[in-house]
């Protein structure tokens, strides 16, 4: 299905306007999943100025989406009316070190930062390594592995509001749970400062060399997956549910819940949006039979059916 084209109308009602539309990308090609239907229009803003001019300037009635590198994402078959904005490398990628302050865009890859200081001599920022995800779906989602969460390190977060307005918040402001912010979700984060702190390179790599054997001896890093599915509820595991309600090796369709980690969904190949949802919300109906216990998901899922 196609969408009617915005392009025109947002061109005419921000002439300087600076990055790139798109109309009905398709956004199978910008998920780890590789499903879904498209976008009605992409915008790739030019920086942090060009972003807030464009929401200044886009009318209130048009819904807006925010896609990092849809590594925790599920896009539905039916596509997104509206705008889905992505921040790029170019304009939001940059990580830069000051003392032991690591700087990191928004759409910097969490692994970047994590080397960015390692190169530096700065620990505690190692279990970003570990994340395949942006520091946009990390301050938004309080990303986290190994015993270490967004929330230990971050000193502020910069973004910009639905209205066009930039903001600061404290990691206080962030108002940071297990797996999520507190802050407007209309806000759209644009860069972070993080504190490190000095180690020796020594230390550090072997910290990182264990974060990425964990994540190859557990996780199926090399198939089209969305990385954890469920949220692990207090005092359990997420996998261990699954597991002991007989849900590994599952599938519906062309997705399949998988043998080497039971909170990770795979597209086998042929999956659609539906199929990979729909297993998920079964392996919530039989977890809910076997334990009580309902999961909730971690993936964030949008879009129309």
């Amino acid at each position: 299905m196609a969408f009617p084209d915005l392009t025109p109308q947002l061109k005419t009602a921000m002439p300087q306007l600076r990055g790139r539309l798109t109309a009905n990308q398709q956004l199978s090609e910008l998920t780890w999943f590789r499903v879904g239907g498209p976008a009605q229009l992409l915008f790739t803003p030019a920086d942090e100025d060009d972003l807030a001019y464009f929401l200044k300037s886009l009318s209130a009635e048009i819904p807006v989406y925010v896609v990092g590198v849809g590594s925790n994402l599920i896009v539905r078959d039916g596509g997104l009316p509206g705008v889905v904005i992505r921040l790029g490398p170019r304009g939001f990628g940059e990580v830069s070190v000051q003392g032991e302050v690591v700087v990191a865009g928004a759409a910097a890859l969490d692994k970047r930062v994590a080397e960015a200081a390692a190169a530096a001599g700065l620990g505690g920022l190692e279990f970003f390594f570990g994340i395949p995800g942006t520091i946009g779906g990390a301050l938004r989602m309080n990303a986290g592995a190994n015993a270490a969460e967004t929330k230990d390190v971050l000193i502020e977060a910069s973004g910009v509001g639905r209205d066009g307005q930039k903001h600061v918040f404290t990691n206080a402001e962030m108002k940071f749970v297990y797996r999520n912010s507190g802050v407007d979700t209309s806000v759209i984060f644009t860069s972070a400062r993080f504190q490190g702190r000095p180690a020796t390179a020594e230390a550090i790599r072997v910290r990182m060399n264990e974060v990425q054997a964990h994540r190859e001896a557990a996780q199926p890093i090399r198939e089209k997956t969305g990385g954890s599915t469920f949220k692990n509820p207090p005092g359990h595991s997420a996998w261990k549910l699954i597991d002991a309600a007989g849900c590994r090796g599952l599938r519906i369709g062309g997705a399949q819940v998988s043998e080497m980690h039971c909170n990770f969904l795979i597209n086998t190949g042929e999956a659609t949006a539906g199929d990979i949802e729909a297993l998920g919300e079964a392996v919530r109906t039989r977890v809910k039979e076997n334990s009580g216990i309902e999961l909730q998901w971690e993936i964030k899922r949008i879009g129309i059916s």
